[in-house]
């Protein structure tokens, strides 16, 4: 199978090519390498690759600098998924899209569902959002992954931040009033290629959204004492800094962020036998994230 990714040195798109690299005729491309705003380029890279699928993890998910990067976020986030999704269609490939939970704005009380309301709150939400419209109207073999509070040993990240700060500081004060599933990179990654090798078995899916994050369900705080406490385990810190949970009041961001980020994961388990990302397990690791 021939697979394309852009965005491959992000956090999943790293993961995605270590995994892939030896499985397919895998070709991964960065920024450097193809600008997925610009349409001509990807018509020509995808007609030449003629990939049998496509697999988009480039983004812009600067949350709070794209309060003032409008445009940017948008050629981003909504042309890029556009342009690839009707290169897809031309060569009768299928693309998997990775989206976010800031598509919803995190009032509901439960887990959202990929059927609920969106509303994002913010320009990255609206940018994402409308890259999974364009990726549905423009490709008709579209798999749109919606994910949450990604973190991995490659890129930028809340775990490598606080083991950072934890360097430095004895106390930190860390929100506790915004619930959502840290998800590991590695296991987005498997869930697509999971996705991928249903389809090569000649299954066909339903297409459309899937939720997929990380179990169990906690706050930032709740997250950052799982780090810290495993740290210290494993010798990756001398000793925990003290934390304090605050309200998100208390901690004020150009972009508002979704306090419930939870994303219901029962589709993508009961359509390809997928399992959320166990969170704590990938922790495990820890010392790989300095």
């Amino acid at each position: 199978m021939r697979v394309l990714i852009t965005g491959c040195n992000g956090q999943v798109g790293h993961c995605l090519t270590e995994r892939l690299k030896d499985k397919a005729d895998l070709l991964a491309l960065d920024y450097e390498e193809l600008d997925i705003t610009d349409q001509a380029a990807v018509f020509s890279v995808v007609s030449e690759f003629l990939p049998d699928y496509i697999i988009n993890a480039a983004a812009h998910t600067a949350v709070d600098r794209a309060e003032q990067e409008v445009e940017l976020s948008n050629t981003i986030n909504r042309d890029g998924p556009q342009y690839l999704a009707q290169a897809a269609e031309s060569c009768g490939a299928v693309i998997l899209h990775i989206s976010t939970d800031y598509v919803f704005d995190g009032t509901g009380e439960q887990p959202y569902i990929e059927s609920d309301l969106t509303s994002p709150q913010g320009v990255y939400g609206l940018s994402k959002l409308a890259g999974e419209q364009a990726v549905a109207n423009e490709c008709s073999k579209h798999l749109i992954l919606r994910t949450a509070w990604v973190f991995g040993e490659h890129g930028n990240n809340f775990v490598k931040t606080m083991l950072r700060l934890a360097e430095t500081r004895d106390e930190l004060n860390i929100v506790g009033d915004q619930f959502g599933g840290p998800t590991y990179a590695g296991d987005i990654a498997d869930a697509l290629i999971a996705m991928v090798d249903y389809i090569e078995q000649g299954q066909q899916p339903a297409w459309g959204v899937y939720h997929f994050a990380g179990m169990p369900y906690a706050s930032w705080y709740e997250f950052s004492a799982k780090i810290f406490q495993l740290a210290e385990t494993k010798g990756v810190l001398a000793k925990q800094p003290k934390i304090a949970s605050i309200p998100t009041a208390a901690y004020p961001t150009p972009a508002k962020r979704p306090a419930n980020s939870r994303l219901d994961c029962s589709k993508i388990e009961n359509q390809f036998g997928i399992k959320p990302s166990d969170w704590v397990a990938a922790l495990d690791n820890i010392q790989a994230y300095k």
